[in-house]
């Protein structure tokens, strides 16, 4: 069964693949990492391989596995799944025929909406037209702070039903983004023992530029210590607003 989630945005997860490396600041802090530290220890099979100790740590190296591609075709109720919240789908590691495998699965099964998130928004566009784009596939972009903005340059040129764009941790001003066929941005501050604090005027203005380009807006947390520690309100409300063409 898919593993169910905590994730405000999502229902369950999928993990095709589990490990990765750090590439930008916004994986300073990576929860995945430090959860498949604890994975290894406890035995777990699928978090035995180690990444390199300068990118990444004990239990994370970049692993396909196969087993694990035919779990959506068991799954009876239709759901919201995030795949790869262990790993980075586009990683260099992972051969274009396993994606292409992932995405064939995905089409396959049209009763489940998929969201894929990568910071290897190079990758994905030039791996993207070999690739089929059924409509419950969305297709998202990390962008924690202006200076990797180009990611969404890349994911526009990708003919996903849904793009979407995670500013999350969101470690700086993006008022520079262009919104045009975007279709969804998330927002959050990181959590954690080392979580980096976020301006609020970061995100009202982030929040301010989807509603002028009418682009779905989704506040996920403020972050601290906790993933709950300052909650989820912005304004004195929460902001959970999905894509208009969601297939769910």
């Amino acid at each position: 069964m898919a593993d169910s989630s905590a994730i405000e945005w999502t229902e369950a997860t999928w993990n095709p693949t589990t490990g990765c490396d750090r590439v930008s600041r916004g994986c300073d802090n990576c929860y995945a990492m430090a959860m498949a530290k604890r994975l290894k220890a406890m035995g777990q099979p699928r978090y035995q391989l180690d990444g390199d100790p300068r990118t990444s740590g004990p239990g994370f190296g970049v692993s396909c596995h196969p087993d694990a591609l035919q779990l959506p075709l068991t799954w009876r109720k239709p759901r919201l799944v995030f795949v790869n919240s262990m790993s980075d789908l586009f990683h260099a590691r992972v051969p274009v025929e396993f994606i292409k495998q992932v995405f064939d699965v995905m089409s396959r099964t049209p009763q489940h909406t998929y969201q894929i998130l990568t910071k290897r928004a190079r990758r994905l566009r030039k791996i993207a037209p070999e690739l089929p784009w059924p409509e419950n596939v969305w297709m998202g972009v990390s962008v924690e702070s202006a200076d990797v903005s180009d990611r969404v340059n890349d994911l526009r040129s990708v003919p996903a039903a849904v793009r979407f764009l995670s500013c999350e941790p969101l470690l700086g001003p993006v008022n520079n983004l262009e919104l045009n066929d975007i279709d969804w941005v998330i927002a959050g501050g990181e959590s954690g023992i080392n979580a980096r604090p976020m301006d609020p005027k970061w995100v009202s203005d982030l929040r301010d530029m989807c509603r002028s380009d009418n682009v779905a807006f989704f506040f996920k947390q403020w972050g601290g210590r906790t993933p709950k520690t300052g909650g989820r309100h912005l304004d004195g409300k929460t902001w959970d607003e999905m894509p208009s063409r969601a297939t769910i």
